[in-house]
């Protein structure tokens, strides 16, 4: 499917802010020589611009973007134009400083930076909602513009009266009386009952801080609160042309939001990536790698690369550059996992501000004649001959792994185990590396949209602390059917509300993994038990259950300490299918064997039917295959029969060589 009806291409381009230029008009004429030299197709527009489209409330001056949407069609390039509510001016801040964001201190902001606004504010929406109309009136007719980009990388909480009301109204309608709160946060400990509804605060380390329950449902309501702003501005653009789509740019796997909730909201899943490249560069390429997958999982469709570096970045400890080779095969990686853009942050360094030194396509020298402008031409033609790639069928996973913010939130304040290092995304990540480096396709799931019967041969449902929407009756489901289930430690250990269950864990799967947990150890830094598998001695760290196995076959134990001989991995045979637990952190060698094994039992097919070596991975879009060496060598590889590169038009026939962070996309001779 195509997310943008209106040009149906692989995107090329990114941020653009001419408004910071307006003083030298032959900037516009510059960059749109550039753009067409560099094949870029679209830029985003108009980001931070509020106070240049309305420098005094109520006025609007929408002459200069005429002028600059204008030149960029002619030119061939169209725009994805932003609602500039990531930002507000300071006349907006000053006349009604009730717009500001309380925090957590519940104090008041100041004008300054971005996202200080108060999402609940009658006033700030009022305005928001204006120049989104205003905006949509004068340009969603235009056919320049392909997209509406809803502000910019939504982030943050307010605490001010009128949200303390909303959380309060949120909770009435969640748990439906005070009573009923009461007994689903637990307030009996620490005498913390409430009996008036006008007690019940935001969690503040100022005020209540101590109470994970409460803490989780601030994380969901702050995520309604987002999602409720993003729709109130995806209603005044629809009120006048719905038919352009609408997105919003997130950012990796946010803690703070629930993206599988937002993303209902909009039309196009996009989001912005920024790997720390130049270090371990295939640990990188995992970690985004994920999140290219889970954005595509989000809505089961294509997503945008809203934003991505074409050199640095300016606000990690250590900014390195991209070494050769790099941006190409960076670029290359979220179109494996079914991007229909690359898109950059930003197109002209600026010459002052807080992102003055970020990388950008044109430097201060502003000229082409540097390594990174070559580097995005060398995108550009990449992307136009892999155009025949963009209607191709998307990958077809048979691999699912549940991915649960909530579940994420609630180990994250239990306290307990490693408190604050539980390592639930880091875990999840190394399930997935596990796959991803062998070249098997993944989804993600939350526990709310996971369904049983969609035809995945492997479900794996790391630390699934919190059983929420029948999540444990879907797996027993899916187990029951044929499919092979993995959960591990800290599985099945309380309600959707925080509360821990009664009886014996994982709870109403006991059954299922023919086991039951007893308690849970941390292990301190540089601390490891051991256990051997298929031959093998694989070192455990960090957290380490304890477990019984009742009907469960034992395929391997503790070997240090005094838990010795107690059951470490299990598995266990129900209905027609076969439940895996994992009651210890095992290291990153033991996974990839063991997912392998479980693959090649359930004929889960691969991107590329040959072992590569280390740092070179494999992943399929359509009847192409994106082989890509991360390994910063060149490397040798094998291939199952005869290939073409399509970017290169070079054949191979039982091997090829992939350099240095190169990348080749083939396909077979016989497609």
């Amino acid at each position: 499917m195509t997310l943008t009806p209106r040009f149906p291409r692989f995107l090329h381009g990114g941020d653009y802010n001419p408004d910071q230029w307006l003083k030298d008009p032959e900037i516009l004429e510059e960059d749109i020589r550039l753009m067409k030299e560099a094949k870029v197709n679209c830029v985003s527009l108009g980001i931070f611009a509020w106070a240049q489209l309305e420098p005094e409330e109520g006025v609007y001056d929408f002459a200069w973007m005429d002028r600059v949407i204008g030149r960029l069609w002619e030119a061939g390039i169209r725009v994805d134009l932003a609602t500039p509510s990531g930002a507000r001016p300071a006349w907006l801040a000053q006349k009604y400083p009730e717009v500001l964001r309380v925090d957590e201190y519940f104090r008041r902001h100041h004008f300054g930076g971005r996202h200080n606004h108060c999402p609940s504010s009658p006033v700030f929406r009022e305005k928001v909602r204006a120049i989104d109309t205003a905006l949509a009136q004068r340009y969603a007719g235009h056919p320049a513009v392909i997209l509406w980009h809803i502000s910019n990388e939504f982030s943050g909480d307010c605490r001010c009266p009128l949200c303390q009301e909303k959380w309060r109204q949120f909770l009435r309608d969640r748990y439906g009386s005070l009573e009923a709160l009461n007994d689903h946060w637990w307030t009996g400990f620490w005498s913390m009952r409430y009996t008036d509804w006008a007690q019940v605060e935001s969690p503040s380390p100022i005020g209540q801080d101590a109470n994970p329950a409460m803490w989780v449902d601030w994380r969901r309501f702050s995520t309604k609160q987002c999602g409720d702003f993003i729709l109130m501005e995806k209603e005044a653009l629809r009120s006048v042309d719905p038919s352009v789509p609408v997105t919003v740019n997130m950012m990796q796997r946010f803690w703070d939001y629930d993206y599988f909730d937002l993303a209902e909201t909009v039309d196009v899943v996009s989001w912005d990536s920024y790997p720390l490249w130049g270090t371990d560069d295939l640990r990188a390429a995992s970690e985004h790698a994920m999140t290219h997958d889970l954005m595509r999982s989000l809505k089961d469709r294509p997503f945008l690369l809203m934003e991505s570096t074409p050199s640095l970045v300016n606000w990690h400890q250590v900014n390195k550059i991209k070494r050769p080779g790099m941006h190409l095969l960076s670029s290359m990686l979220p179109l494996a996992h079914g991007a229909q853009s690359v898109m950059y942050f930003q197109w002209r360094k600026g010459r002052g501000g807080a992102e003055m030194f970020h990388g950008a396509v044109v430097g201060h020298d502003g000229t082409d004649r540097t390594r990174t402008f070559r580097g995005v031409c060398e995108v550009g033609e990449a992307l136009q001959k892999l155009a025949p790639l963009y209607d191709r069928p998307e990958r077809e996973a048979k691999v699912c792994i549940l991915f649960d913010y909530p579940n994420w939130w609630a180990l994250d304040y239990a306290q307990m185990g490693r408190k604050g290092a539980m390592h639930y995304d880091e875990t999840v990540n190394a399930y997935y590396r596990a796959f991803w480096e062998q070249g098997y396709a993944v989804d993600f799931r939350d526990s709310r949209r996971f369904d049983p019967e969609s035809g995945y041969g492997i479900v794996v449902a790391p630390m699934l602390f919190m059983l929420r929407d029948g999540i444990e009756e879907k797996l027993r489901a899916f187990v029951r059917r044929g499919g092979t289930l993995v959960m591990t430690y800290c599985g099945g250990v309380i309600s959707e509300d925080g509360l821990a269950f009664t009886g014996q864990v994982p709870h109403a799967l006991t059954d299922v993994l023919g086991i039951r947990t007893e308690e849970l150890d941390a292990l301190c830094d540089g601390e490891a038990n051991r256990m051997t598998w298929d031959g093998n001695t694989y070192a455990l760290t960090e957290l380490c259950e304890l477990i019984h196995a009742d009907t469960a076959e034992v395929l391997s134990a503790y070997e240090d300490d005094y838990t010795a001989g107690t059951p470490c991995l299990t598995r266990h045979a129900y209905g027609e299918g076969t439940a895996y637990y994992l009651a210890a952190q095992a290291e990153e060698t033991f996974l990839h064997a063991f997912f392998r094994r479980l693959a090649e039992e359930k004929a889960i097919p691969r991107a590329l039917d040959a072992d590569l070596p280390k740092g070179v991975v494999a992943q399929k879009r359509g009847n192409a295959v994106f082989v890509q060496n991360y390994g910063g060598a060149a490397q040798e590889i094998a291939l199952p029969g005869r290939f073409t590169d399509l970017l290169t038009g070079a054949a191979f026939d039982g091997k090829a060589s992939v350099p240095a962070r190169g990348v080749l996309v083939l396909t077979g001779n016989d497609d």
